[in-house]
């Protein structure tokens, strides 16, 4: 073990059991998995992405570049960070190889948003954010103070004093005071992930990731704060930059806070003979630390002048230093045992079981680049940091490049700042980019992989710009978001084009700062609130009687009605001889149905239908088809006139939203002086459409006073009745050829509607059908189903309705596109049908269509294609298979045989029209 009494702020007092790669362990509440493994011994927690090289922990907290686990309980997550995850009782995890896997049951947690408006938003409770906090709320503001980790206080890790308290004592105070002000929110875990415009922030809160199985089941795990903030006071802290040489992506190297953080935070010495590699002189009280706590501590400092009163401290513990030395490779498999060091007097062998390294510190400027805040490279720190502030947003303490810990509680609270004693005199940062050795193996980005070979490779390949290089190379684009990686990439990208780093500048960083769950941002809209169900009036009634349902778009449909022994196939084929023979009734609800009012409603129309709709006399109804400003065909529908200034537009189930979409934006944006009023009264309206021979009777039975005879009530027209005072309105329009009515009531007497007819129709054998069965009556039609006898690229004229074409009309949508060369190409696609001529094998959906060779073989690849199958179905009606399908220059092959492969072999087919059910029409009157 590698706990170190009399160092941490975790409970001892209690143990904690996990399991890591099969292997049980124990730690302490307040250990993070990452230091509960290294208080273990386990330095290697996995292996890398495309190498398979060893990795290991090589930071504390979020910029971990190395540490990739798999929790596995107690919630299923891939890919976290073992510095970030904190310990809980019965935690199962492993270690990955740079690739997660996602989680094969269903997360049961809860996770929801919560939105925000304040007057100061201070993102991190180090020094900095803590006075800032506290001086905006003893100003009268409220304030929101979010930090990541569990606890506050950022840098301060117990060494420091300020004004004569020790640090904690001075984060207690600050806290407590927050904490009694009413008009502060502070919250811990909470990662301000992404910053917009107009002091618009996103932050997660892990709410109950800490409980572990102790919690409430009824409390969010996670949530998205969505902050809306007048000041934004951004104090997120500097990330130690690493510098990179030959196998430095070892395990058991790490960056030197972290040690430190580790030591001080959670009692972990992360190794007994330590070597130090720095050019900065913040590593210095890191293995002063170390060796107070018991360490062999040696630094390597790559400057030629060492600070001397941090030398002289370091010496004074025991600590052994040397000057313009630095390090050039590291030994060791699974875990460090040897450091090369490289000086005047040429290479060393160092043998150490950790290596710590600091180059010096990378202001956190990601949040204030989500905005566009613009960046610029200070020599002193070799880094990046803002070049001024935006707007409503203050950047302030290590996040601007204040390292010196007075000026940082300077910059927190001005005139109210605590006393802080006087630092060592600060020696210059020497800022090395990388050491000697291989480039192939000097890695910039660890957990891609990507080394000093893959920039070179990127800038011998003609890459000047940073952004072009890291896509090249994929650098900075994992979870580290270029925290450790980004700054020394565009430094040896400018080394290796001879360019200072200043003018070459960094990439641009994007939210989010962090990784975030998709089921953090998603929320509450998961299941049935992120995709609704949305059911008919009946859909209980389906439910009860066996239906088998499928989703057509949002909506739960009944598919079919199985009986005892039936599969699909046999269910279809006993729906839909029942209905040609009898009647046959669907729950036809889901139909989109668009009320279109006011005065240049008929105008309107006629320009978004390819047909005439303002010569439809009151009382009529016309089927319509839709096109796009290619002349595609986008929608189809009938369109009842109710008034004179009032239609009612029906639409594909599936396509409603996106044809009221487009009918709106046409109305809003390009026709804004049509006088015209669109809603959707889709689920206001329930339709059972009553159909066959003997739907007549059934009508008559439930509407005695409505004259449902031919003469009365003719073909593609509507009356309104009622049924026990409930207003009903019934059209005549018939989707299978067959005489058929649909019966339109309100959806709150839908239930009611249908059990009335199905009574109604009982003696006449009425059957109820699902939307496969509806599928099978319309083939035989011939009448196409939009977006799957259409694939976007078909025009009325390639479905054989050019009488759906208006040449009275000046314009529609689309007129213009039908002129093109293209659609009057006499190979276009056209809508057919296809029988096997075997008259058993059923096509399948999607199929393609070719010609064999005389000899009934394929031709050599590319084989031509014709066309392909969009609707096959068997019909009890023809007794047969049959297919509709796009095929070049259709109706002009009619007779012809092609063919089309199924399971291996050529099934012949004969190309015919697509009526094949009573071409001359004649049951559509009964």
């Amino acid at each position: 073990m590698s706990r170190i009494h009399g160092y941490g702020r975790i409970d001892r007092s209690r143990t904690l059991t996990f399991t890591f790669d099969g292997r049980t362990y124990t730690g302490h509440p307040g250990d993070t998995l990452a230091s509960a493994l290294l208080a273990n011994g386990v330095h290697c927690v996995g292996t890398s992405v495309k190498l398979g090289r060893p990795r290991g922990i090589g930071a504390a907290w979020t910029e971990d570049a190395t540490g990739l686990v798999q929790i596995e309980e107690p919630f299923p997550e891939p890919m976290l960070q073992a510095a970030t995850i904190e310990l809980t009782d019965g935690l199962v995890a492993r270690g990955v190889n740079g690739q997660g896997r996602l989680a094969e049951v269903p997360d049961p947690a809860r996770y929801d948003r919560k939105h925000t408006h304040v007057d100061t938003l201070v993102i991190g409770a180090g020094p900095a954010g803590l006075l800032a906090a506290r001086s905006a709320a003893r100003a009268g503001e409220s304030v929101v103070l979010v930090d990541d980790r569990p606890t506050p206080g950022g840098s301060l890790t117990g060494t420091e004093r300020m004004d004569g308290l020790p640090a904690l004592e001075f984060v207690a105070e600050v806290v407590a005071e927050l904490a009694a002000n009413p008009d502060v929110l502070h919250l811990q875990r909470t990662t301000a992930f992404g910053q917009y415009d107009d002091g618009f922030v996103l932050a997660l809160e892990r709410r109950t990731d800490h409980l572990g199985t102790d919690a409430a089941a009824t409390r969010c795990r996670q949530r998205v704060h969505r902050i809306r903030a007048l000041k934004v006071v951004v104090a997120a802290g500097a990330h130690e930059r690493p510098i990179v040489f030959e196998d430095n992506d070892r395990p058991g190297i790490m960056l030197a806070s972290a040690a430190r953080d580790y030591l001080h935070r959670y009692g972990v010495l992360a190794g007994r003979e330590v070597v130090v590699f720095t050019s900065d002189d913040s590593a210095y009280s890191a293995a002063i630390d170390l060796a107070d706590a018991g360490a062999n501590v040696t630094i390597l400092d790559a400057r030629d002048d060492l600070p001397l009163e941090w030398e002289t401290r370091a010496r004074e513990r025991g600590v052994g230093v040397s000057a313009s030395t630095a390090v050039i490779g590291a030994e060791g498999e699974e875990h460090v045992s040897a450091v090369i060091a490289r000086n005047a007097e040429g290479d060393v062998r160092i043998p150490a079981d950790l290596l710590l390294v600091s180059g010096g510190w990378n202001p956190a400027v990601h949040l204030f680049s989500h905005i566009k805040g613009a960046l610029t490279y200070d020599a002193s720190l070799g880094a990046f940091r803002p070049a001024g502030s935006l707007p409503g947003v203050t950047v302030i303490g290590a996040a601007n490049g204040t390292l010196d810990l007075g000026d940082v509680v300077r910059d927190g609270a001005g005139d109210e700042a605590p006393v802080v004693g006087a630092e060592p005199i600060r020696t210059p940062t020497k800022v090395i980019w990388r050491t000697g050795g291989d480039p192939e193996r000097q890695f910039v980005d660890i957990q891609r992989d990507a080394s000093v070979t893959d920039i070179g490779r990127a800038v011998g390949a003609g890459l000047r710009s940073v952004e072009h290089v890291k896509r090249y190379t994929t650098i900075g684009t994992a979870h580290d978001q270029g925290k450790t990686s980004g700054v020394i990439a565009s430094g040896i990208t400018a080394e290796l084009l001879g360019r200072p780093i200043e003018e070459l500048g960094t990439t641009t960083f994007r939210p989010p700062y962090t990784p975030v769950p998709f089921a953090a941002l998603a929320g509450r809209e998961r299941g049935n609130l992120f995709d609704p169900e949305r059911i008919t009036a009946v859909h209980s009634w389906h439910v009860e009687a066996g239906a088998v349902f499928e989703d057509v778009g949002q909506w739960k449909r009944a598919r079919y009605y199985p009986k005892p022994g039936e599969d699909m196939e046999s269910a279809v084929l006993r729906e839909c001889a029942a209905t040609r023979a009898g009647v046959g009734i669907l729950d036809g609800s889901t139909l989109g149905k668009i009320d279109v009012q006011g005065p240049d409603a008929a105008a309107f129309l006629d320009r978004i239908y390819t047909n005439m709709m303002s010569t439809l006399k009151v009382g009529r109804v016309r089927y319509g088809v839709m096109c796009g400003n290619d002349g595609m065909v986008i929608d189809d529908g009938t369109v009842l006139r109710i008034e004179e200034n009032r239609y009612l537009v029906t639409t594909t189930t599936g396509g409603a939203a996106a044809v009221l979409d487009w009918m709106e934006e046409w109305l809003q944006t390009e026709w804004p002086e049509l006088r015209v009023h669109l809603a959707s009264v889709t689920e206001q309206w329930a339709v059972y459409p009553v159909v066959g021979p003997r739907s007549r009777e059934v009508l008559g039975e439930v509407f005695p006073d409505l004259d449902v005879s031919n003469e009365a009530f003719p073909f593609m027209s509507w009356k309104d009745t009622t049924l026990d005072g409930v207003p009903v309105r019934v059209a005549r329009i018939s989707f299978s050829g067959e005489l058929a009515y649909e019966v339109n009531i309100n959806s709150w007497y839908g239930l009611s509607l249908w059990k009335r007819l199905l009574a109604a129709g009982k003696r006449f054998g009425i059957t109820p059908y699902g939307t496969e069965t509806m599928h099978v009556l319309r083939a035989e039609k011939g009448y196409p189903i939009i977006g799957q006898d259409t694939d976007g690229t078909v025009t009325p004229q390639d479905l054989g309705m050019n009488w759906v074409v208006s040449k009275k009309k000046e314009d529609f949508i689309g007129k213009r596109s039908f002129a093109r060369p293209e659609n009057h190409n006499p190979l276009r696609k056209q809508l057919v049908s296809l029988l096997p001529t075997d008259g058993l094998t059923k096509l399948r959906e999607g199929s393609q269509i070719v010609e064999r060779r005389e000899d009934g073989t394929l031709p050599e690849p590319p084989v031509p294609m014709l066309g392909h199958v969009t609707s096959s179905y068997r019909s009890a009606e023809l007794g047969r298979p049959f297919a509709l399908a796009l095929v070049k220059n259709g109706r002009a092959r009619i007779g012809d045989l092609v063919h089309v492969p199924v399971d291996g072999a050529l099934v012949e087919a004969e190309i015919g029209h697509t009526v094949l059910v009573d071409p001359e029409g004649a049951r559509r009157d009964g």
